[in-house]
Parts: C-alpha cells; structure tokens; sequence
C-alpha cells in the first residue's frame, strides 16, 4: 500500500497532501487582509512556494490551479502577479472564478495540484 503524507493535519483539513509523487495543496489565502489583490495574491503564491518546498518540488511542476476571487474585476490584476510569478511556458490548467470567501478581507483564494 502506498503511503500518504498530511501536512500539518487538523480537524478539516491537511496544509498539503502527497501521493504517489502527487502533491495537492489546501485552498491558500493570504495572512495580511489589508492588502489589496495584488498584495494578497503575492502573498498566496510565496506561501504555495514554499509549501510546495516542503515537499520537494515546485513551480515549474504545477498541473492544475484553481482561483477563487472575491471579485472577478480584480481578475486582470492577479493575472500581472501570477504571470510574472509562472516559469515561462510552466502554466497549469487553470480556473478563475469569483465566489463568496469564508472571510469577506480574503481577496484569493488559490490552490494547487502539483507532481514531484
């Protein structure tokens, strides 16, 4: 049987999740809520970086992504950030769309599926 590997597990949920070279990576949101989107999604995507450290890949492995923003008319400015964050030639399969958060300050909510 092949092992799985929880990061920091809790009650509802583990920071990060690997499986046979797989790594999927909890829904990441920004710890400072008075930035603005692009601040936020700076934020989000250094943390992805190094939760995906941890588990000895990184952004250049990147399959699929998921992006929740609070408001799609901040699609354009998230977009500046994590085009210039992306390796050229690197992008995943990808979707974008606008949902209610958890918390109405969170302005992204972006997470990853990756493999080793």
């Amino acid at each position: 049987m092949s092992k799985i590997i929880r990061s920091e597990p809790n009650k509802i949920l583990s920071k990060a999740v690997e499986f046979h070279g797989f790594v999927y990576l909890q829904g990441c949101t920004a710890a400072d809520l008075s930035k603005d989107i692009t601040g936020q999604t700076k934020e989000v995507l250094a943390a992805i970086d190094a939760i995906l450290e941890e588990h000895g890949t990184d952004k250049t492995r990147l399959l699929q992504a998921q992006i929740w923003l609070k408001d799609i008319r901040d699609r354009d400015a998230m977009n500046a950030v994590w085009a210039a964050w992306l390796p050229a030639g690197m992008a995943p399969a990808r979707a974008c769309v606008q949902a209610n958060m958890a918390d109405p300050r969170h302005l992204v909510e972006i997470m990853i599926t990756a493999c080793k």
